[in-house]
């Protein structure tokens, strides 16, 4: 079945809110096996929302409203979705009840437009509301069902979970279900050449291939009965996918980072962290440390910005910065060294590079970055150039820090 969303909402389109309901309404509607070709936002106004909702109906099943149910005068979509449904108002004596008992117990004062939340479309199914005033509404006719939902989340979670899901899933009794494995050390382009036969085969399940910042994640996705039947279907195209890239997957967890992959692979073998940057600032430390835990593994962390810094704290040699400068793979690979002796921790990260907008020349230009990693001894050091802004030369840098780190690790300790 097909499934239509229309957030309503002028504060939407001036972005004074983030518009957090669709991603939420998105998600729990792909869960259920209805499929989504259309998201529009709208701003309070009743003539415009009401072609979308007739253009809506032409082109979905099942339509659902968030937001504009509402006391106020511009909360009309309720009022012109009864119009477009050919549905009168009538007032529900359950609703006004409970309207008013919510409002006394929030010690708020009761005005005459309250009772406006109070009427409901004839016929239609009510969706009573537990934390707040607007009730939701389910309309059904002309081979279409509108839903209506308030637009706080607060509000429209726990009504969708515990009254709009069990309807739904009536409606469409199949699942759908996903599995997304993450890759690092290898580019969107090889891994799609190395799939291009399970693409291109693809029936049920599917598999589409995303691109992040030195990382390729892939979703499998299955359609069954239920979630045990669709991870059924799921688990053989993910073992495939295991078999082809072998240690390039870092997780099969949707919620993991890359950090946290490489968080539990130093706790996994008892080993120490400390890391050495200049053109990204603390960037890497930042990444490492949002891991909670990281303090048993992570030692210390070193910003050498300036020549004399390097010298100082990390003892890259005098000559080394004269004879082949700041940004070189020599001094990168005496910061790894250098940091990972300064803390005595079993591996060090050290990262040089022309971040810009300045300071580029011919021979060195803005996003030329080298990496070190000195792990047990070991020292492995990479030339990358990036491009892009300031920002997402250092965001770059930092992402294929944690790459050469996790092969590092794996390479010195076994896969």
């Amino acid at each position: 079945m097909t499934v239509e969303l229309i957030c309503v909402g002028t504060e939407l389109l001036l972005g004074n809110i983030v518009n957090t309901n669709a991603a939420y309404l998105s998600e729990k509607c792909a869960a259920l096996g209805l499929s989504m070709y259309y998201q529009s936002v709208v701003g309070d106004n009743p003539g415009r929302l009401q072609k979308l909702l007739e253009t809506a109906k032409e082109r979905s099943e099942i339509i659902i409203l968030c937001g504009g149910l509402g006391p106020t005068q511009d909360d009309l979509t309720k009022e012109t979705a009864a119009q477009v449904m050919g549905k009168t108002l009538v007032m529900d004596e359950r609703a006004r009840k409970e309207i008013e008992k919510y409002l006394n117990q929030m010690h708020h004062s009761i005005t005459e437009n309250n009772w406006k939340q109070a009427m409901v479309p004839q016929d239609a199914i009510v969706l009573y509301n537990k934390n707040g005033t607007a009730p939701g509404i389910i309309m059904e006719g002309d081979g279409c069902t509108m839903i209506l939902l308030p637009g706080p989340p607060g509000e429209l979670i726990p009504m969708f979970e515990q009254q709009v899901y069990p309807y739904l899933h009536k409606l469409q009794p199949e699942v759908i279900c996903s599995k997304m494995v993450k890759l690092s050390g290898i580019g969107e382009s090889r891994v799609e050449t190395e799939i291009l036969d399970l693409i291109e085969g693809q029936d049920n399940p599917t598999i589409a291939t995303y691109a992040k910042t030195a990382e390729v994640h892939l979703r499998i996705t299955a359609k069954a009965k239920n979630q045990e039947a669709a991870m059924h279907l799921i688990r053989p195209m993910e073992e495939e996918l295991y078999r082809r890239f072998g240690s390039h997957i870092y997780t099969d967890e949707e919620a993991v980072t890359l950090e946290e992959a490489i968080a539990a692979l130093l706790k996994e073998r008892s080993l120490t962290i400390s890391t050495a940057e200049s053109c990204t600032g603390g960037l890497l430390s930042g990444r490492l440390v949002n891991v909670p835990g990281i303090s048993e593994y992570f030692k210390e962390g070193y910003i050498t910005y300036s020549n004399e810094a390097k010298e100082k704290l990390l003892h890259v040699s005098h000559r080394t910065l004269q004879n082949f400068g700041a940004v070189s793979p020599e001094t990168a690979k005496e910061m790894a060294e250098g940091c990972r002796k300064a803390a005595g921790s079993d591996i060090g990260v050290g990262i040089t590079g022309v971040a810009g907008p300045d300071g580029g020349t011919k021979d060195k230009p803005v996003g030329l970055v080298y990496i070190g990693c000195c792990c047990m001894g070991n020292t492995y050091v990479k030339e990358f150039r990036f491009r892009g802004n300031r920002s997402r030369v250092r965001e770059s840098s930092v992402a294929q820090a944690l790459n050469l780190l996790r092969s590092a690790i794996l390479e010195e300790t076994g896969k």
